[in-house]
C-alpha cells in the first residue's frame, strides 16, 4: 500500500487538473439547461453559417447583406427591428464612420430599467469572416430570444436587442446608440457577448465604475452553470488596451454590465480563419448557457438596486462554484494568516517537528526555481522564435501548436523544479520545505492588499498549507495518511490556478509563458510536502522529462503552415502622388511564395513615415521596395470655408475620392492643439479643446454609399497646419494596375494591418 500511495498522490493531481477544466465549459455532445430551456443549437448554427459567408465590415459589400439578415429574423420573431444610422466619432480610437445598429425591444410589464443584449455585427477589416468575433454572440441572442418568447411570458424589465455595427472600428456603434438613441437613458444593465479567438471558456467579465458585490450576488442568484470568472482577470482587463461596446455604456453613460468572451484557439481572431467552420461548438453552447440562464432572471429583476457600496473577491473553487468574500477582509486575513504562521513554526520548531536549518535551505531552491523557470521560460521562447521566425508573423502572439507549447514548457518548469529540489527533499521534511514559498505567498498578498486587491483570493491557498502545517505538527498521523491529506490540500490551489497557467500565455501571447513558469514555482513550492512524502520520483521526473522533450520534438514538426492552419502574409501598394514615389510594403519578417513575387528572397528592410496607416500592435512595414507609380488617383480636396473667429481658424473642407476606397486616414506631421474637430457635421469633442500628438488624428471608413465626407477644423490662429491624407482600398489583388499571383491555399491576409491595400498618399498645408 505504501507503494502506491504516490500513485494515488499523483492521480488525485491530474485529476483536480481534469477536473478544473472540465468544470469551465459544457461538453459539445452533452443535452445542457440551455437547450432544456429551448435553446436550440442548430438554430444559431444556421443563422451562423448565412451571416459568416464573407467579410462584413462597414463598406464591405456584404455588410448590408448581413444587417438587412438580422432584421428579416428579428421580424420573423413578431418584433419590429430599427435600423439606427449615425455618423460617430470615437476620439479614443482616433475613429469614424456611419453605423447602422439594429435594434428591436421585447416590452415588459412594468416601467422599471431595461435590459440590453448586445453583440456586434460587423466583422474586422478587411479579411475576417466575423464568425466567433462576435457572430457567436448575434446568434446566441437571436436563437435565445426565440426562444425566450417561445415561453410566452411577458417579462417584467423592457428588453433591448442592440446588434451593434463598427465596434471593430472604435466601439462606434455602441457609442451611437449610448449618445444618441432614446432607449439609452432607461438601460439598468448589459449582457454583452464577445469573442477573441473561436474556442474555449467564456470568461465572464463585470464592468462597473462602482463596486461589484451586487452584480456579483445577482450574477449568481442566476445559476449559470458554468460561470467562469475571478476578480483578478477584470483586474488585469482594465490595464490592458482592449476594450468592448460594454465598456463605452460604463464610461459615458455609468451603465454596469458583464461581458462574456473566449479566447481559446487565439490564433484565429481576427483572420480569415474566424470561421462558422472553426467555431467551437462547446464554446457557443457556454454563451448559449449565460443567456439563458440570466435572461430569465434579469428581465424579472430590479435593474436599479445593482450599484453597491462593497467590492469583493471570487474566484471559482471546487464545489462551491464561486467563492466570494469582502475585499474588506483581505486585510484580516493576511494578518490572521501571518500570526497562524508565527504560532505553528513556534510550536513546530518547539516540538521539533520543523527545523530551522530546513527552514532556512528551503530558500535556497526556491528562489532558484523562481529565477530558472521563469528565466528558462522567457529564454527558450527567445529561442524558439529564433530557430521558427515565422512566429513573428503571428500577431496575437499565439502559434497554432501554442497549447502543445504550454505543455511543453510547463513540463519542463515541474521537470527543473524536481531537479533543484531532490537534495533538499532527501534532507529535510516537506514541512520545512515549505516555510519559503509561504512566506513569498504571504509577501504577494501584502503586495495585492496594496496594489491588485482583485488578486486577493491568492490568500487561499497560504491557508490550506497552514493546514497541512497544523496536522504535521499536532496530529501523529502515519506518514502515508499525511500524503494523502496533503495531497487533498493541495485540490483547491490547483483546481484555482491551473487554469490560469493556461489562460496568460493563450490570452496575452505565447511570450508571457514566464508567468506560467513564475505560477508553477510558486505552486511547486506549496506543494513541497506532497512532493518530499514520495521515497521514489525517479519515475515520476523522467515522465516529465520525456513528455517535455516530446512534445517540443512535436512543435518542431509542427511548426509550419497548412491548409488548416494557414501562414499570414501582407502586402500593400503604397504611391505618394506629391513626391511621385511608389513603393511595395510588407509586415512580414519571413518570406514566403506570395511575397517573393514582389520582393525576391533577399528584401531590402524599410518603412514609411506617416503611410504605414494605423493598427492594433503598432506594427510598420518590415520591407519596402521601390517601384514605378501607377495611375491612381488622389482625392479631389475643396476648401468651403477658412476662416479666422475671434483668434481662431475654422477650416472646412469637402475630400471627395476618385476611386473606390475604404478607408481615409488623417495624420498631422506636428502637434494639433483642436478647439474643435468634426467630421459630416459629427463633433469629436463637444467643443471641449484637446490635443494629438504627431500622429493619425482620424480614421474614417466609408460606406458604399458616402461619395464624399466632409471635414471640420477649429484651431489657433497661429497652428501650423501639414496634414498628410492616406486613402486605403482592399483590392490590390482584384486591381487591373497590378498582377499579382494569389496566395496559396496555405496562406491568409496578415490581420490587423492594411492589408492586400492600395495606399495613396497627399499633402495639404493650411
Amino acid at each position: 500500500m505504501k507503494k502506491l500511495i504516490p500513485f494515488i498522490s499523483v492521480c488525485i493531481i491530474l485529476a483536480t487538473i481534469f477536473w478544473a477544466f472540465s468544470d469551465m465549459i459544457p461538453s459539445k455532445n452533452q443535452t445542457t439547461a440551455n437547450q432544456e430551456k429551448g435553446f436550440v443549437l442548430s438554430n444559431a448554427l444556421t443563422h451562423l453559417k448565412n451571416i459568416s459567408k464573407e467579410p462584413h465590415f462597414i463598406g464591405a459589400s456584404n455588410h448590408q447583406l448581413v444587417r438587412d439578415y438580422l432584421v428579416v429574423e428579428l421580424k420573423k420573431l413578431g418584433l419590429e427591428p430599427e435600423v439606427q444610422t449615425a455618423t460617430v466619432i470615437n476620439k479614443k480610437w482616433f475613429a469614424a464612420a456611419k453605423t447602422q445598429n439594429i435594434i428591436a425591444k421585447i416590452k415588459g410589464s412594468e416601467n422599471g430599467k431595461s435590459l440590453v443584449l448586445l453583440s456586434h455585427y460587423d466583422s474586422n477589416p478587411h479579411s475576417s469572416f466575423g464568425a466567433s468575433d462576435a457572430g457567436s454572440g448575434v446568434v446566441t441572442i437571436l436563437e435565445g430570444v426565440r426562444a425566450f418568447l417561445a415561453e410566452n411570458k411577458q417579462p417584467k424589465n423592457d428588453i433591448i436587442i442592440l446588434f451593434s455595427d463598427g465596434e471593430e472600428l472604435g466601439l462606434l456603434g455602441a457609442k451611437a446608440f449610448v449618445d444618441n438613441h432614446p432607449l439609452a437613458k432607461e438601460v439598468g444593465l448589459v449582457l454583452n457577448f464577445e469573442a477573441r479567438g473561436s474556442g474555449g471558456p467564456s470568461y465572464m467579465l463585470m464592468e462597473t465604475n462602482g463596486k461589484n458585490s451586487a452584480l456579483l450576488k445577482a450574477f449568481l442568484e442566476a445559476k449559470p452553470n458554468y460561470p467562469v470568472a475571478n476578480s483578478l482577470m477584470y483586474s488585469i482587463y482594465k490595464m490592458l488596451p482592449n476594450d468592448t461596446d460594454l465598456t463605452v455604456f460604463r464610461e459615458e453613460a455609468n451603465i454596469n454590465g458583464f461581458n462574456f468572451a473566449f479566447i481559446g484557439d487565439h490564433f484565429d481572431y481576427h483572420t480569415a480563419q474566424d470561421t462558422y467552420e472553426r467555431l467551437d461548438r462547446a464554446t457557443l453552447l457556454h454563451q448559449a448557457d449565460y443567456l439563458m440562464t440570466l435572461l430569465p432572471y434579469f428581465s424579472n429583476a430590479d435593474l436599479s438596486k445593482l450599484d453597491s457600496s462593497t467590492d469583493v473577491v471570487y474566484t471559482n473553487f471546487p464545489v462551491l462554484g464561486m467563492l466570494q468574500y469582502p475585499y474588506s477582509w483581505g486585510t484580516a486575513l493576511l494578518i490572521f494568516s501571518v500570526i497562524l504562521t508565527m504560532v505553528l513554526l513556534f510550536f513546530g520548531i518547539s516540538l521539533n517537528r520543523i527545523t530551522v536549518k530546513g527552514i532556512m535551505s528551503g530558500y535556497i531552491p526556491f528562489v532558484l526555481g523562481l529565477v530558472i523557470t521563469a528565466g528558462s521560460c522567457y529564454l527558450l521562447w527567445q529561442g524558439v522564435l529564433w530557430l521558427h521566425p515565422q512566429y513573428n508573423d503571428i500577431l496575437h502572439g499565439f502559434t497554432y501548436n501554442g497549447y502543445y507549447y504550454i505543455f511543453a514548457f510547463s513540463c519542463l518548469c515541474i521537470w527543473l523544479l524536481f531537479k533543484l529540489y531532490a537534495p533538499y527533499f532527501k534532507k529535510y521534511n516537506g514541512i520545512d520545505l515549505v516555510v519559503a514559498p509561504l512566506s513569498f505567498w504571504l509577501l504577494i498578498n501584502l503586495l495585492i492588499k496594496l496594489y491588485l486587491p482583485g488578486a486577493g483570493y491568492f490568500i487561499i491557498p497560504v491557508y490550506f498549507v497552514l493546514v497541512g502545517m497544523l496536522v504535521h505538527v499536532f496530529l501523529k498521523f502515519k506518514k502515508s495518511t499525511k500524503i494523502i491529506i496533503y495531497s487533498i490540500l493541495a485540490i483547491p490551489v490547483i483546481y484555482m490556478f491551473a487554469p490560469q497557467i493556461k489562460m496568460f500565455p493563450v490570452g496575452l501571447g505565447l511570450k508571457s509563458l514566464f508567468i506560467s513558469g513564475l505560477f508553477i514555482a510558486l505552486i511547486f513550492g506549496l506543494m513541497a510536502p506532497v512532493f518530499a512524502s514520495f521515497k521514489s520520483r525517479k519515475w515520476m521526473v523522467n515522465a516529465l522529462g520525456v513528455a517535455a522533450l516530446s512534445t517540443f520534438v512535436y512543435t518542431y514538426y509542427t511548426s509550419g503552415f497548412n491548409i488548416d492552419n494557414k501562414k499570414p502574409n501582407s502586402l500593400a501598394f503604397i504611391q505618394d502622388n506629391d513626391m511621385k514615389t511608389a513603393y511595395f510594403g510588407s509586415h512580414n519578417q519571413t518570406m514566403d511564395t506570395y511575397t517573393e513575387q514582389i520582393f525576391g528572397k533577399n528584401p531590402t528592410a524599410g518603412s514609411l513615415d506617416k503611410a504605414e496607416t494605423r493598427n492594433k500592435y503598432n506594427t510598420r512595414f518590415r520591407y519596402l521596395l521601390k517601384t514605378e507609380t501607377k495611375a491612381i488617383p488622389s482625392a479631389k480636396i475643396e476648401i468651403l470655408k477658412d476662416t479666422l473667429i475671434n483668434g481662431s481658424r475654422l477650416i472646412d473642407m469637402l475630400i471627395t475620392p476618385q476611386r473606390n476606397v475604404q478607408k481615409i486616414e488623417f495624420t498631422n506631421t506636428a502637434k494639433i492643439s483642436f478647439q474643435q474637430l468634426k467630421i459630416n457635421e459629427t463633433s469629436a469633442n463637444k467643443d471641449k479643446a484637446f490635443t494629438v500628438s504627431n500622429g493619425a488624428f482620424l480614421s474614417y471608413f466609408l460606406s458604399p454609399d458616402e461619395a464624399s465626407i466632409q471635414l471640420s477644423i477649429k484651431v489657433g490662429q497661429h497652428e501650423n497646419l501639414d496634414i498628410i491624407i492616406n486613402e486605403i482600398s482592399f483590392d490590390l489583388l482584384e486591381s487591373p494596375l497590378f498582377s499579382i499571383k494569389p496566395r496559396d491555399e496555405n496562406m491568409m491576409p496578415m490581420p490587423m494591418v492594411s492589408n492586400d491595400a492600395i495606399i495613396s498618399i497627399q499633402r495639404i498645408k493650411l
